[in-house]
C-alpha cells in the first residue's frame, strides 16, 4: 500500500515529465525567482543585495579551478 507521501511524489514526477523542456526551465527559473523574493523579504533586503549575497553562499567553499585559472593566465 502507498503512502499519502509515495502518492503525491509519484503525481509530482508525472507532472514534471509531462512538461517540455522550455516548460521545465521556466518552471525552474520561477521557483528561483520566488525563493529569491522570500530571502528578500525575510532579511528585508533589496533585489540585488540579496542576489548578491546568495551567490556568495554559493560560492564559499568552493575550490578555485586549476584549468580556468591556466585559461585566463
Amino acid at each position: 500500500m502507498k503512502s499519502v507521501l509515495d502518492q503525491l511524489r509519484d503525481e509530482d514526477r508525472e507532472a514534471l515529465l509531462a512538461l517540455t523542456p522550455t516548460q521545465r526551465v521556466t518552471l525552474a527559473l520561477t521557483l528561483g525567482e520566488r525563493d529569491l523574493e522570500a530571502f528578500r523579504r525575510a532579511r528585508g533586503l533589496s533585489r540585488d543585495e540579496a542576489a548578491r549575497i546568495l551567490e556568495r553562499q554559493k560560492q564559499h567553499g568552493r575550490r578555485a579551478s586549476a584549468c580556468l585559472a591556466a585559461l585566463i593566465g
